[in-house]
């Protein structure tokens, strides 16, 4: 009795079940790296979509915010009347500006997208707020407080 099988009919029976279990191996990782493929693409497009989209609000915000403009974006009292001895408070947005004034006022201003300061004027007050870009141009805007 020998250890080799010399009969090449028992021979082929052994080989087709590896040949069968190795496609069958080769099947099922074609299958998952498909997959993992598939998902890390889809993931890529999800992300790049997020990104136009913050892209894109982050585009409106500017655009809200005067964008590249040099603008005075508002100029307002709230409460625009009030009694002798109370106070109210004036408020400002300016766009790409380097200095901002407003007179009269003691407190200081500077350059904001939002910025309100107190005021307590003891009669009708004209009010005028200037703001100069980094050219040296100039914007102003006026409002009139009126005290009862």
């Amino acid at each position: 009795m020998t250890l080799i099988d010399s009969d090449p009919a028992r021979r082929g029976t052994l080989r087709n079940p590896l040949l069968y279990s190795s496609l069958a191996l080769a099947a099922v990782l074609l299958s998952v790296g498909w997959v993992f493929f598939s998902r890390w693409q889809e993931n890529r497009e999800i992300e790049r979509r997020a990104e136009e989209k913050k892209a894109a609000a982050d585009r409106r915000m500017v655009e809200a915010l005067g964008g590249d403009r040099f603008e005075i974006l508002s100029f307002y009292a709230s409460p625009g009347v009030i009694r002798r001895g109370e106070t109210s408070q004036l408020c400002y947005a300016v766009s790409n500006a380097k200095k901002v004034r407003l007179e009269p006022q003691s407190s200081p201003v500077w350059p904001s997208y939002s910025r309100c300061v107190d005021v307590s004027p003891a009669r009708d007050t004209t009010y005028t707020l200037t703001a100069e870009d980094a050219a040296g141009h100039t914007k102003s805007a006026t409002l009139v407080l009126i005290v009862q």
